[in-house]
C-alpha cells in the first residue's frame, strides 16, 4: 500500500514537472520522422500478464520489426533525436504513465518482451509476481548495454546466455531485499548514472 502511494505521488508529480520538457520532447520528435509520439510495445507485468509500456519514440516507426533488441550507439533504426533519447533514457520518463495507471512501478525489475519471459525457467519466473518497475539495480548496471551487444559477433546469443540471466539475478535480489529507502537509493543511483 505504502509503495502503491508513492508511485502514484511521484509519477503524478514527474508529470506534471516535466510537462513542458515532454511538450519540447514532442514537437523534436515529430519534427524529425513520421510517427507517433509515443512507442507502445507489449511487455510482461504482474502474474504474467502483458501490457502496453511507453516510451517516448527514438527510432522510426515500425523499427522494431527488424529485431528487438537495439545493437550499439549507432543503430541505424534510431533517429538523429532518439540517439540523445537514448543516450540520457530519456524514453523511459513515458512510463510514468505505466505507474500511474498501476501497471509499473518507479523501482522495481525492468519488464521483459514475451519472447525472453517464455526462457525463464522456474525460479526465473518469481520475478513476475511483482510489479515492473522504470528503474533497478540491473538499469544502472546495464545502463551500457547497447554498446556491450555491440561488441558481441551474437548479440542475442550473449543477450540471452549472459545480460539476461544477470538482470534477472539483480531483479530477484531486489524483491528479497527491498523497502521505501532502497528505492529512494536505486533512483538517486538512476539519476547519478544518467546524468554523469
Amino acid at each position: 500500500m505504502i509503495k502503491r502511494i508513492f508511485d502514484i505521488v511521484f509519477s503524478l508529480l514527474g508529470l506534471v514537472v516535466l510537462s513542458p520538457f515532454f511538450v519540447v520532447l514532442t514537437i523534436l520528435i515529430k519534427a524529425e520522422s513520421k510517427g507517433n509520439i509515443f512507442y507502445l510495445q507489449t511487455r510482461v507485468g504482474k502474474n504474467n500478464k502483458d501490457f502496453k509500456i511507453f516510451k517516448f519514440r527514438s527510432m522510426y516507426q515500425d523499427a522494431d520489426k527488424n529485431g528487438l533488441l537495439t545493437i550499439g550507439e549507432k543503430d541505424s533504426r534510431v533517429t538523429r533525436v532518439g540517439y540523445y533519447i537514448r543516450k540520457y533514457k530519456l524514453d523511459e520518463f513515458a512510463q510514468l504513465i505505466n505507474v500511474l495507471k498501476g501497471e509499473m512501478s518507479i523501482v522495481g525489475p525492468r519488464p521483459e518482451v514475451r519472447k525472453y519471459v517464455e526462457m525463464y525457467n522456474a525460479d526465473q519466473k518469481r520475478i513476475l509476481l511483482v510489479k515492473p518497475g522504470i528503474t533497478d539495480y540491473a538499469s544502472i548496471e546495464f545502463s551500457n548495454e547497447n554498446e556491450i551487444l555491440e561488441q558481441s559477433q551474437n548479440p542475442e546469443k550473449k543477450y540471452i546466455e549472459e545480460i539476461m540471466p544477470y538482470k534477472l539475478n539483480l531483479g530477484m535480489k531486489y524483491i528479497n531485499h527491498n523497502n521505501t529507502l532502497i528505492d529512494f537509493k536505486i533512483i538517486f543511483l538512476t539519476l547519478k548514472k544518467i546524468f554523469l
